[in-house]
């Protein structure tokens, strides 16, 4: 087997995870606040993440580089955290996914104005049909919009807005802190939340938030090893099965059948955002390839972003080319 069927296979695998983590954030999302469901994940995550921090040899301290940047960043992924798992919870997961996949073209986006990144007439027409699609999906006038169509838009332009801050400031902070911030803030925000949303919660439900994170710890470690054994342009759009599964999941456990409208705008914001990824890989379109660089799982602060725990492995010859994609 080559080395990039096996990271688009490991990928694969890896976004199956995902989608099943999805499942159980919505079906928790039944019974409690989307704050108190983040609060749990990140505390059950905590400990597996401490387990990554180990890898940081790097001397230094927890002082970020870039205040600011590294506050908007945390911000912009708390934000995606409780904006994500709110519209998972109130949404059919296929209608959820086709939203937020928009993210990838919203980087294109946002790197203008914060990498500097120059796109041109092709790439603007990408982004354009993509987000005419997430209309498509949205229907505006021909349905009915709530608080959880509201919440998947915002999730979408949070995390593309993270994903960019990381672009910028990655090469100059410390993975630690990339890695920290966001969880910390996610437990002390959704902590202090807590007294006014917490409903107790029986074994069986936090059992299934400790499998949350066992899921977002498992699915993360096999993307590092996607993105070591194959190329980005391979690994990158294996994010697109998702919505595979959500069909299946949203069939098979909530009797959600995607109509024709999702299905459609779903089709045209993935087909938009694959050509990205490949015009960026093989015309070397992007000066900066913001949608490519170890893209995955839309930052929710939750676990670590698969980016930065890449950056945590021991500096190999193929880490040291991960790295270099990186950034």
């Amino acid at each position: 087997m080559s080395q990039n069927a096996r990271g688009a296979l490991t990928a694969l695998l890896a976004f199956a995870i995902y989608a099943t983590h999805d499942v159980v954030v919505k079906t928790l999302g039944a019974h409690y606040s989307a704050f108190q469901i983040v609060f749990f994940s990140v505390l059950f995550g905590f400990p597996m993440a401490m387990v990554m921090l180990i890898r940081d040899v790097n001397p230094g301290t927890l002082r970020p580089v870039h205040p600011w940047w590294t506050l908007a960043r945390t911000a912009a992924a708390v934000t995606t955290g409780i904006s994500a798992f709110y519209a998972f919870s109130v949404l059919p997961l296929a209608q959820t996914y086709a939203i937020l996949f928009s993210a990838p073209l919203l980087v294109t986006v946002f790197s203008i104005p914060i990498l500097g990144e120059k796109v041109r007439l092709r790439r603007w027409i990408a982004v354009i049909v993509g987000l005419c699609g997430v209309l498509v999906v949205l229907r505006p006038g021909g349905t009915e919009l709530g608080f959880g169509h509201l919440a998947a838009l915002v999730a979408a332009i949070t995390s593309a807005t993270a994903s960019v801050i990381v672009r910028k400031i990655g090469r100059e902070e410390r993975s630690v802190v990339l890695l920290l911030y966001p969880m910390l803030a996610q437990f002390l925000v959704m902590g202090a939340s807590l007294p006014f949303v917490y409903e107790p919660m029986p074994v069986a439900h936090l059992g299934l938030s400790a499998a949350m994170a066992a899921m977002a710890f498992l699915a993360a470690a096999l993307m590092i090893e996607a993105y070591r054994h194959g190329e980005a342009v391979i690994v990158a759009p294996m994010q697109y099965s998702q919505i595979l599964w959500a069909t299946v999941y949203g069939m098979l456990f909530f009797a959600e059948v995607p109509d024709l409208s999702t299905l459609v705008g779903a089709g045209i914001v993935v087909g938009s955002g694959l050509y990205i990824v490949l015009r960026e890989s093989r015309m070397r379109a992007s000066e900066n390839t913001p949608v490519l660089r170890t893209r995955s799982r839309f930052e929710t602060g939750t676990f670590p972003r698969v980016g930065v725990l890449l950056r945590l492995k021991k500096a190999g010859p193929e880490d040291r080319r991960t790295r270099r994609r990186e950034h």
